[in-house]
């Protein structure tokens, strides 16, 4: 196959994972769980769960334990979405070419929504711990689980949002504020994915943390590029409204630096994130370890950079 039908096989097998988690929709809470469903299903690339088994398969991983993983990642990235679009935020009605669910269900039902999937994604990846029949599993998933709680929590994706919020008021922001944002409110989640699929196939703590930087390399390339596309794309193609970032006096890497300064950090975050997943083939060889070259992660990767939606 070639990398769109591997791909288009990938995010299939994604949706399914997540389907399988997903809460079916009766009793007097039926519209809450209705919203979360439509939040979810809206469509998406499903990138980060397909990141995590992608990094799974890069350290040998097998089986069904990350399985959990991958759909409650989807959740909580969803959930922050449902949450962002909210007009005590950015006030945005359409997402994916269709209305948000805020727009449909309201904005108390969407903070429910929100607030639900946020919930079932720890009741999801604590699941994990069924396929856990031995000692070393069993302490790979705790891990995966604190990884999980911190990236999508106040050190990681929710402290990236409160200084993005103080940064659009204050109206001031520096480099490192801005990177401190991205690093948080995008890369976190990225990093999340790919940390926990190590950590479950039993990566060691050195190859945790090189694969850590290598996930920020990626999360804060695709933040830029997301920049990128809200002033050159198209709102067809996008599904949404271009132009929200200066409608909504959002700072951004393409706002601070113009439009070539952010084309040139994308390709050289991207560049150095593939040279950190190239050189596990090579301490494969020098320490033994189990480590395999992924070609259709390190595709994936490059896909992120001149994507167009």
């Amino acid at each position: 196959m070639n990398f769109k039908q591997q791909l288009d096989e990938k995010t299939r097998h994604a949706e399914d994972v997540l389907k399988r988690y997903l809460p079916e929709e009766k009793g007097f809470q039926k519209k809450v769980l209705e919203a979360m469903n439509y939040s979810v299903m809206a469509g998406g690339k499903r990138l980060r769960p397909i990141l995590m088994k992608e990094s799974f398969l890069l350290f040998g991983g097998e089986g069904a334990v990350v399985e959990p993983f991958m759909a409650a990642l989807e959740m909580i990235h969803n959930y922050s979405l449902v949450h962002d679009d909210l007009p005590a935020m950015d006030n945005d009605k359409y997402r994916r070419g269709r209305k948000t669910t805020w727009n449909v269900y309201g904005d108390g039902m969407a903070v429910l929504a929100g607030d639900g999937l946020l919930n079932l994604a720890f009741e999801s990846a604590a699941s994990a711990f069924d396929f856990a029949d031995d000692t070393k599993t069993i302490k790979r998933v705790a891990l995966a689980l604190k990884v999980l709680g911190k990236k999508a929590g106040i050190y990681g994706m929710i402290g990236g949002q409160a200084a993005d919020i103080e940064a659009e008021s204050d109206g001031r922001v520096s480099k490192e504020l801005l990177f401190f944002i991205h690093e948080n409110k995008t890369a976190a989640l990225i990093q999340a994915a790919m940390m926990i699929g190590a950590i479950l196939a039993g990566a060691e703590t050195e190859a945790v943390k090189a694969v850590e930087k290598a996930a920020y390399n990626i999360g804060i390339a695709f933040q830029v590029q997301d920049d990128i596309l809200d002033v050159t794309g198209s709102e067809d193609v996008l599904g949404k409204p271009i132009g929200s970032d200066e409608k909504n006096h959002k700072l951004t890497y393409v706002s601070l630096y113009g439009l070539e300064e952010a084309k040139k950090e994308v390709s050289r975050l991207s560049e150095e994130a593939l040279d950190i997943l190239r050189s596990f083939e090579n301490q494969n060889e020098i320490s033994g370890n189990k480590l395999y070259r992924n070609p259709f992660l390190e595709q994936l990767v490059t896909e992120l950079i001149t994507r167009e939606k």
